[in-house]
């Protein structure tokens, strides 16, 4: 069982957490089901609504489902694979970009307002990247442990929402890498502009991917390990923030192409891993599609955005608010003096 004050310290820890993960509750999902029909609405008439209600209940394990404690976490981290040329921006922008979401000045600070959502950006030892994954594992086994228990301390008892989102110059050369080695097929499938590398440097940070998924094969047993050898500290943290929510029956909304790559792992690792998590938005970032496809969900919207920062995520909680406020408060056929459906 899940220990919040006691998080795994290591990756066999991790292993039988993802063996254990409690089911959503039948209870309410039968509440939910049942109240459906009885709303002032043709059946199905609010279309994805209707499931997205339904789908907070089970995950929350209340009925009615409601949004009123919403929290949005930005995972910020280091890569040390950027040595490469695979960014069009230079590490230092990491830290920056920290300390303009800090003082308000990001997207992500524009949309958790508009959506009333509480914005927390956490820093996985910014200051410290991972190793070159081109030439060795990114993180050792103690190391991606701990940045994963540090993604777990993002979620706690009470919070009706959680939506994951990272920071971090080079993490699409990690994610396009994560995916390659989970799925195989060309390394171009999965790797595109990022931050916006075009004509040599694009082709040098698909060499990249393709080299690091042959270098590192031969460790892979499971998702955790790709994780280790690809990927990166904040992209460790959301695999672990996503564990801890399934525990504290938090659903979780996850962002685009990087967040992606992280809950794929966890996918790989143990199947059924992200029943409480929806897809925010299919990001521009090419691969981001078809990672999309391999893990059977249809994202809320399609607006063309790559920004990560856990924008997308956050954009759609007025949606699931939404879709909460409707099932709970619509008055039902009989409450209304409404006729149903005859026949």
């Amino acid at each position: 069982m899940f220990d919040p004050k006691s998080p795994p310290q290591n990756l066999a820890e991790m292993r039988a957490l993802l063996d254990a993960l409690p089911d959503g509750d039948p209870a309410t999902a039968a509440q939910a089901a049942e109240r459906e029909p009885q709303l002032t609405k043709p059946a199905g008439a609010l279309g994805r609504l209707e499931a997205l209600s339904a789908w907070l209940a089970t995950w929350q394990g209340r009925h009615p489902p409601q949004i009123r404690r919403p929290r949005v976490v930005v995972f910020a981290g280091s890569h040390g694979v950027c040595e490469e040329g695979v960014s069009a921006f230079p590490s230092e922008v990491n830290g920056q970009m920290v300390q303009n979401f800090l003082n308000g000045g990001a997207a992500i600070n524009q949309i958790c307002s508009a959506m009333d959502a509480e914005l927390r950006v956490m820093e996985v030892a910014l200051e410290i990247p991972t190793a070159n994954f081109t030439k060795a594992p990114a993180m050792d086994e103690e190391d991606c442990a701990e940045a994963m228990s540090f993604g777990m301390s993002a979620v706690e008892p009470g919070l009706d929402l959680i939506c994951v989102g990272e920071m971090g110059i080079g993490n699409t050369t990690a994610a396009a890498a994560i995916c390659h080695g989970l799925y195989g097929e060309a390394a171009e499938l999965w790797t595109g502009p990022g931050t916006g590398v075009e004509g040599a440097a694009l082709s040098r940070k698909i060499r990249v991917v393709g080299d690091a998924v042959m270098l590192h094969k031969h460790l892979f047993r499971d998702g955790l390990d790709v994780l280790r050898c690809l990927g990166g500290r904040e992209i460790a943290a959301i695999a672990g923030a996503m564990i801890a929510a399934r525990y504290l029956r938090v659903p979780v909304v996850i962002d685009g192409y990087v967040a992606g790559a992280a809950a794929a792992v966890l996918e790989a690792t143990r199947p059924g891993s992200l029943d409480h998590c929806i897809v925010a938005h299919n990001s521009a970032e090419p691969g981001h599609t078809a990672l999309l496809t391999r893990l059977n969900k249809t994202p809320l919207i399609d607006f063309g955005m790559r920004l990560g920062e856990a924008s997308g995520a956050a954009l759609v909680i007025g949606m699931l608010r939404a879709a909460a406020e409707c099932h709970a408060g619509m008055a039902t056929f009989a409450e209304a003096a409404v006729a149903g459906k005859s026949g």
